[in-house]
């Protein structure tokens, strides 16, 4: 869907405009003079970046940062498998087997080698670390990591693990001489377009363009510049007066004014971005079903959309949004408040209970968890709203202790799946070997069916029974309701009309890796 005319359609290649050659200038002026044409571009975002270490990041800002900087050996793009730094692979009958043939002559952005014994390095630091993010995503059912050649490597799993390929495509591959000497988390060293340059944490992230890389033409911005800018006005200004080239997410109330303004283009799609509100279950009162099936039938889902989203989402109507694979209907929890206080009465909260609930800064998130206080106020639930700056909530929920020192009770927070990786859409963030801080669970709900269904269905080669066991798993975790279960996103980017080649994934990654400036 697109909301300027003049755009390319769908979510493929995007465009700024041209500022003043003079870096001290914010004037909106387009310089015709070849010599004096503007080569470097800022995008804003609406939160700080976390980390840089591939292998153990969890959100979409500190993702899409690094996938300037860092490849890995393949991509999903449109719900296929596509090689990067592979060029091929091969995968035997059962799933368990993966040989990857790598491609020749890449270097790394401080000159060290890409090569199998690189690709090694990585993944034994991945299997190695069960801190690590990646680890319970699949790695840790890797068993042996063979060089085969220079160029050839094959990994062998315990077990048949059919969404195999998609679990490698986050892990981006960093210099081995990187992994041994340089902290991960501020100095990242891959082979991407982009190389790291400087990182001011909550103002801004500096990457220039790389010289050598093996694909060479295909990014023509010479430096891009990431800010965080978490108060929706403020990047809109940006956008409008030329300081951003590029911002992320478009804030719906917006749009209107940003539509009269010939020099930017808005685009949307439909993402694989599910938006929910995570009750720690193992806390009371979330410990009780009927809570949290009473917080669900509280929500007016319908009013969410509209008045957070602007219209620009669909209602959560199980814990896949629909343009996941394997995605199955439940029966929505519709807004009952009679229904809702019934409920809260049986678990013997007849007159409500007072929790918080906690999100980050970013405007967006304020409005939604406002709403979510206002409406179960009507069920005598109290909610204290608490926003964080991203790395502090991060910590909150990702600092090391266990189920029982968790100390949130609800978090408003998205999860992005990739199209084509039923598990991954789920396992990460309910499945019961992935509590904080290996995982995003922070529900820390935790289902023996739930977690046996999981395990069968991404062993299982066979389609119809992957669908069969993947429709038990909707139905109990909506039955369940870890989540209050709210809205599927739309993604809303805006550009300056002179900027192409980026653009937004479905899962909520901004792409830069054809920035051009026309």
């Amino acid at each position: 869907m697109l909301i300027v005319a003049c755009s390319t359609e769908g979510s493929v290649e995007s465009d700024p405009e041209d500022n003043s050659s003079d870096k001290g200038s914010n004037d909106n002026v387009v310089i015709e003079d070849e010599g004096n044409k503007r080569d470097e571009i800022v995008i804003a975002v609406n939160e700080n970046f976390i980390t840089m270490d591939p292998h153990n990041s969890g959100d979409r800002n500190s993702n899409a940062v690094q996938g300037a900087m860092l490849e890995g050996l393949i991509d999903e793009r449109d719900g296929e498998i596509v090689p990067v730094l592979a060029e091929d692979f091969e995968v035997n009958d059962d799933a368990t087997e993966f040989t990857f043939y790598l491609r020749e002559g890449v270097v790394f952005h401080d000159g060290q080698p890409f090569n199998a014994e690189a690709v090694k390095a990585n993944f034994e630091r991945i299997t190695g670390d069960q801190s690590l993010r990646l680890y319970s995503r699949g790695f840790n059912d890797i068993t042996d990591i063979d060089v085969i050649d220079e160029y050839t490597i094959k990994i062998t799993l315990s077990q048949s693990n059919s969404s195999m390929l998609t679990k490698i495509v986050p892990a981006r591959m960093i210099s081995p001489k990187a992994l041994k000497e340089e902290d991960l988390t501020r100095n990242p060293v891959g082979t991407g377009p982009y190389k790291f340059v400087e990182w001011v944490p909550g103002d801004h992230l500096t990457v220039e363009l790389n010289e050598n890389y093996w694909n060479q033409g295909q990014a023509k911005v010479q430096k891009i510049t990431y800010r965080p800018v978490p108060e929706n006005g403020a990047r809109v200004a940006m956008l409008k007066t030329g300081e951003a080239d590029f911002i992320f997410p478009v804030p719906t109330q917006n749009l209107a004014e940003l539509e009269e303004d010939e020099n930017i283009i808005v685009e949307t799609n439909q993402s694989t971005i599910a938006r929910y509100v995570s009750l720690n279950t193992m806390k009371e009162p979330f410990n009780d079903v009927r809570v949290r099936q009473a917080l669900n039938y509280a929500i007016d889902k319908d009013a969410f959309i509209n008045v957070v989203m602007a219209g620009f989402a669909t209602p959560l109507d199980s814990v896949l949004p629909s343009t996941i694979f394997n995605y199955q209907q439940q029966e929505l929890y519709q807004y009952n408040i009679e229904r809702a206080k019934e409920l809260l009465a049986e678990a013997g909260y007849e007159n409500g209970f007072t929790a918080e609930i906690w999100g980050n800064t970013n405007s967006d998130t304020v409005r939604g968890m406002q709403f979510i206080q206002q409406q179960l106020s009507q069920i005598g639930v109290e909610l204290e709203v608490l926003s964080m700056e991203e790395g502090t909530l991060s910590e909150r929920i990702y600092g090391g202790h266990g189920p029982e020192e968790a100390e949130v009770e609800m978090w408003y927070v998205s999860w992005g799946g990739f199209p084509s990786d039923t598990d991954h859409a789920i396992r990460p963030i309910l499945g019961g070997n992935s509590f904080p801080p290996a995982g995003g669970n922070s529900a820390y709900f935790s289902n023996p069916e739930v977690d046996q269904w999981l395990f069968e269905a991404n062993a299982t080669v066979d389609a119809e029974l992957k669908r069969e066991l993947y429709g038990k798993v909707q139905q109990k975790i909506y039955e369940e309701a870890p989540w209050i279960f709210l809205a599927s996103d739309e993604n809303l980017f805006g550009r300056r009309a002179d900027l192409e080649g980026v653009y937004v994934t479905p899962n909520g990654r901004i792409h830069v890796g054809y920035a051009e400036i026309k």
